[in-house]
């Protein structure tokens, strides 16, 4: 068996978290290292913590320091982090506005446990999960932003990193990339890492959305059907 994922839930009501909680800790590969009841609380764990979390599954309205604020602070302080919102709100302002602070998932809270175990699994292992709702969300901003300024340009993206940001779009993982394309793992992430500085992206979910703003990826049913 892999590494256990590391696991923080910060969310203020006490009977929903314990909830997730259960759930959580009856798979083999999720530990939860820590349950906050607020932002501010979530901070000053991960400020003194000696082993980081890899997910911190996050509501976004908590007292002191809500989690919108807190996803903020703790993204520019810990970027390594993935954060998943688990929310009541599911408008799409509030989906919009979290994936393009830096969160790598969205659920709502009437998501099933398969729903949050598949999601907190495919973060782990592909660095992002996008439902199609999401996806939707993401490309109607871009026919609402259709007279936004383009980061693209002839040779702003070299071919191999077209090849690699495609790939990722698809939820190929570095391992599956480099196979298919021959090369290294290191080389993968070594365009990775350039795509990332190119295109100003904070994580891979970033790279994505930025694919889909500048029609670099067309994704269909069929294929938003694979972030299921």
């Amino acid at each position: 068996m892999n590494e256990s994922i590391k696991i923080i839930l910060a969310d203020d009501e006490v009977l929903f978290r314990k909830g997730i909680s259960f759930l959580l800790s009856r798979e083999e590969n999720l530990e939860i290292i820590f349950e906050a009841s607020s932002g501010s609380e979530l901070i000053l764990f991960l400020r003194e913590a000696q082993s980081l979390p890899d997910i911190i599954i996050m509501d976004l309205k908590m007292p002191s320091l809500n989690g919108v604020e807190a996803t903020k602070i703790i993204l520019k302080e810990f970027p390594q982090i993935k954060i998943i919102a688990l929310t009541s709100y599911e408008s799409k302002s509030f989906v919009a506005n979290m994936i393009a602070i830096g969160a790598v998932s969205y659920l709502v809270k009437n998501a099933s446990p398969q729903e949050l175990l598949k999601t907190i699994q495919e973060v782990a292992l592909k660095g992002f999960y996008y439902s199609d709702y999401v996806l939707k969300i993401i490309q109607e901003n871009l026919l609402e932003e259709k007279n936004t300024k383009s980061h693209m340009d002839s040779n702003f993206l070299t071919n191999r990193e077209l090849e690699v940001l495609k790939m990722i779009c698809d939820q190929n993982t570095t391992v599956e990339i480099a196979e298919k394309l021959f090369i290294s793992p290191r080389t993968v992430e070594g365009h990775r890492n350039n795509l990332l500085l190119k295109t100003e992206s904070k994580n891979s979910a970033g790279l994505v959305v930025f694919a889909i703003q500048n029609e670099l990826v067309i994704l269909e049913k069929k294929e938003i059907d694979r972030f299921f």
